[in-house]
């Protein structure tokens, strides 16, 4: 660690992994409450679990892109953060929003806290990951706009680099995508059309330009390569991500009401969407591969190479089997979304945000990586989470082909929760790799606390 503004990172990395713990935690109960319809019922029905799972999962994710973004600019600009302070007023400010907005969610009916929050004022509420109350919403405005003058006074005043102008490029448009929330009109088409202006814009547009500039900053730093190299490889793959990413948004058109010119350019730019999920794998082993120094963060490589794999796995090849519209029209809202959900956010964003936590938390803590031992426990929790994580897909998967067929294909078909019944077995799959991925996370948390020998800082 060179600034110590850096060390404003920290506590967002923290309430990262334990947000993220706890949306593990209610995914699980979500899981149980498919095959035990009634588990915590009244107490947690579904639909308020899976809005916790899914709020949660977006608001650790940005914490975790904060904490990046602060550790990561200064050193590229090589000069320190120019607020600090207003850095940390900010993550109490977001904190306290994201706690109170689950407390919201689990003890008040949804229907009071719409009416509580202004909703009559502004309807903004009720469209899924897009739950919370309008005064959550200004909440995440005000935090980002804080965060982007931050940022970009602290690019501005010193060098600018290829990472940190992507890494800025992706968190503006992360915060100007966010705007479209605000915008929930009464046509249920444009409702959907401009719905996805934030929800695939976001995790199929400009998160990858943010995931990118972090995974371009840890190889930089654990391989030694020239920067030139790692930087031309930056541009080209993000140039790819956003012509396939902002083009591909229109196979979410396809059946909503959209015009019928959608299914050709939704097909056409989705089926090259895998491509810069590609690059990015062979990015990462080729800059490893020709590695000048062999860091003692050897977790942190790990992770990295991690990322490029299941990114391309998760968003590339289980994105690709369902992406086009023929397809499309029979798997539609089936199990196969949500297998490819779980894989696609698990492989590029979870695991680049822990890549980044395992890489700059040791440099947090004046040392340069954790013990051996500390590093075998979180190599063994990544392949705990990272196996398991495939079998919770491939259940799901063999979940949604036996639904399809059974709801969507059949001679007589059956009826949504008839063909629910006869693919329980995979969900009761699902839920124990689920079991698996919980402790994979709980001993990735213990690693932190593993005493031993450790490599100083340089």
């Amino acid at each position: 660690m060179k600034y110590q503004s850096q060390l404003v990172a920290k506590p967002y990395f923290i309430a990262a992994i334990g947000l993220f713990l706890g949306q593990i935690l209610f995914g699980l109960i979500m899981g149980l409450q498919y095959v035990v319809g009634d588990f915590l019922f009244p107490e947690i029905p579904f639909n308020v679990a899976r809005m916790v799972h899914t709020n949660l999962l977006i608001v650790w994710l940005l914490f975790g892109f904060m904490g990046a973004a602060y550790y990561l600019i200064p050193e590229e600009a090589e000069r320190e953060l120019h607020s600090p302070k207003l850095a940390m007023a900010m993550f109490w400010i977001f904190l306290a929003a994201g706690v109170a907005t689950i407390l919201g969610y689990l003890l008040v009916p949804y229907a009071t806290l719409a009416e509580w929050t202004g909703n009559d004022l502004l309807a903004t509420m009720g469209r899924e990951f897009l739950e919370q109350p309008l005064p959550t919403k200004v909440g995440i405005v005000v935090v980002a706009l804080a965060m982007l003058y931050n940022l970009s006074m602290t690019v501005l005043r010193g060098r600018k680099t290829a990472i940190n102008l992507v890494m800025l490029v992706g968190l503006w448009g992360l915060a100007i995508f966010f705007l479209f929330s605000f915008y929930n009109p009464n046509n249920l088409v444009k409702d959907k059309y401009f719905w996805w202006w934030v929800v695939h814009l976001w995790v199929e547009g400009v998160w990858e330009l943010i995931m990118g500039a972090m995974l371009a900053f840890v190889l930089i730093k654990v391989t030694g390569v020239d920067r030139e190299v790692i930087e031309k490889w930056l541009y080209v793959i993000i140039a790819m991500a956003l012509i396939t990413g902002l083009i591909g948004t229109g196979h979410h058109y396809y059946w909503i009401g959209a015009p019928e010119y959608w299914q050709w350019w939704g097909s056409v730019f989705s089926a090259l969407e895998p491509i810069p999920f590609f690059m990015m794998t062979v990015f990462a082993f080729s800059m490893v591969n020709r590695r000048r120094r062999e860091h003692p963060n050897k977790a942190a490589v790990l992770w990295a190479l991690g990322t490029g794999v299941m990114a391309f796995l998760g968003a590339g090849v289980w994105g690709f089997l369902h992406t086009l519209a023929p397809v499309n029209y029979f798997t539609h809202g089936s199990q196969i979304t949500a297998a490819h959900g779980h894989l696609a956010f698990y492989g590029a964003y979870v695991m680049v945000v822990i890549t980044m936590i395992s890489y700059t938390m040791p440099l947090m803590r004046g040392r340069a990586a954790n013990s051996p031992l500390a590093q075998t426990v979180e190599m063994w929790s990544f392949w705990l989470m990272t196996v398991s994580m495939m079998f919770i897909t491939l259940f799901l998967t063999a979940a949604g082909i036996l639904q399809i067929w059974l709801q969507r294909i059949s001679d007589q078909p059956m009826s949504f929760m008839a063909a629910q019944d006869q693919v329980a077995l995979f969900y009761w799959m699902r839920e124990y790799a689920g079991l698996v991925f919980l402790s994979g996370l709980l001993l990735y948390i213990s690693s932190f606390f593993i005493k031993g020998k450790a490599a100083t800082a340089d």
